[in-house]
């Protein structure tokens, strides 16, 4: 924020201050991102042992073969262990403001999705910017989902039950292959799990939308980097495609359900309240939670009520449509 008397910081919910108070600013920029990244890699890899946490789930690493002239595409596939009938799909995109992170970082929520769900889950480690701008990462998703979709036979999946969802970046960009899917009417989405997506460019421009938002975790500063480096100019100007930025798209009939979550204290609350309202408004049935206190990643500290609420609100959504997408027989 540019004032302290605009300060959110007595507004975060009190269980999980002292961590956001610790947590290390991106400071994001094109001579740091480079030491951003691997500060998040060793980061990462001294998470709690996933298989152990979660023992029941197989995690294999494969190669999806890119669209036309696109390099092969890494995915982590996590696959519940004795099934005997076709099961649900989940292609997840992790974090990072399109320009940092990779899928071994959602390693736990991953298993946790698919052991709670039943459902397999294929992790996108997609291309970052500003390496690859749009609409690399978004082709990479594109690549696994049809994938998935062609080889539903071979894999054990219900070929309609194949969800897309992901956290932040990776949010905006399950929000922005689930356009793309609509608009192919090649390969159908069932749903789309929006983890305080990042929609919409605009939030990046000259004015912060709210007055409260956007102070800790996830800034402006770092925001506007993401998107210039995700775009590869200046966000906010006009004719940015809906496939780079979903809240640009101009009509949002046909998309599939959503589950959508955001802290009130996120540079993306505004955005994320305008898309759910764009869906219901559309008859799309849209589930949206704002958590009083939560800033971008508010469900960071294990163990707090606002990550116990989060996952049982998520994965609760996402357990009633696959009970529902998934055919009687296989329940």
């Amino acid at each position: 924020m540019n004032s302290a008397d605009s300060s959110s910081r007595h507004l975060v919910e009190t269980e999980i201050a002292p961590t956001i108070e610790a947590f290390p600013p991106f400071g994001l920029s094109p001579e740091t991102v480079d030491a951003v990244r691997e500060r998040i890699r060793a980061q990462m890899t001294a998470a709690p042992d996933g298989p152990r946490v979660f023992p029941t789930i197989t995690r294999t690493e494969r190669h999806v073969p890119g669209l036309d002239g696109d390099p092969d595409v890494r995915v982590l596939y996590y696959e519940p262990q004795n099934r005997s009938a076709p099961h649900p799909a989940l292609v997840w995109h992790h974090g990072g403001g399109y320009v940092m992170g990779s899928a071994d970082d959602d390693d736990l929520t991953c298993r946790q999705i698919a052991t709670e769900t039943g459902a397999i889950v294929v992790s996108v480690d997609y291309r970052l910017a500003p390496e690859t701008p749009a609409p690399g990462a978004l082709r990479d998703s594109y690549a696994t989902l049809k994938w998935l979709h062609d080889n539903s036979d071979e894999l054990g999946i219900d070929r309609t039950g194949i969800a897309v969802g992901g956290a932040s970046a990776g949010g905006g960009l399950a929000a922005a292959v689930a356009i793309l899917a609509r608009d192919k009417g090649i390969v159908p989405v069932s749903f789309q799990l929006l983890i305080y997506p990042m929609l919409d460019d605009r939030t990046a421009g000259p004015a912060t939308p709210y007055a409260h938002t956007g102070e800790v975790v996830w800034t402006t500063s770092d925001n506007v980097y993401g998107w210039t480096s995700y775009l590869g100019h200046a966000p906010g100007v006009d004719d940015v495609s809906p496939y780079a930025a979903p809240a640009r798209v101009e009509d949002v009939a046909g998309l599939p359900p959503a589950f959508i979550c955001v802290g009130t204290l996120d540079l993306f609350v505004g955005e994320d309240i305008t898309y759910a309202k764009r869906l219901l408004e559309k008859g799309i049935p849209t589930e949206l939670h704002v958590h009083p206190g939560g800033p971008h990643g508010y469900n960071m500290v294990p163990g707090s009520r606002l990550s116990i609420i989060h996952a049982r609100d998520f994965l609760g959504a996402l357990t009633r449509h696959f009970g529902a997408t998934v055919p009687a027989a296989v329940r």
